[in-house]
């Protein structure tokens, strides 16, 4: 799990339960995607709530998720703690 602190102190991260989130401070969660199925059984993972391109078709869910954890890791995680 990636966390990123920026200058505030405040922290930045993809959700997961890796660690309890809680025991850093106030959370602010807010979706960054949304994985889901396509008409032909394929996936994609659409970043719209951040701005972001859709992913895919990919013929698994979990090749969504990846494609989507690594787009929010290098477009999006790498640059909140920037602003």
């Amino acid at each position: 799990m990636q966390l990123l602190i920026d200058q505030r102190g405040t922290i930045h991260g993809l959700y997961t339960e890796a660690i309890d989130l809680a025991s850093l401070g106030r959370l602010s969660i807010r979706r960054g995607s949304y994985v889901e199925p396509l008409a032909n059984g394929r996936w994609s993972a659409d970043l719209a709530p951040l701005c972001g391109p859709s992913l895919g078709p990919f013929a698994l869910r979990s090749q969504a998720l990846e494609a989507e954890r690594k787009w929010l890791e290098t477009h999006w995680l790498l640059t909140s703690g920037r602003s």
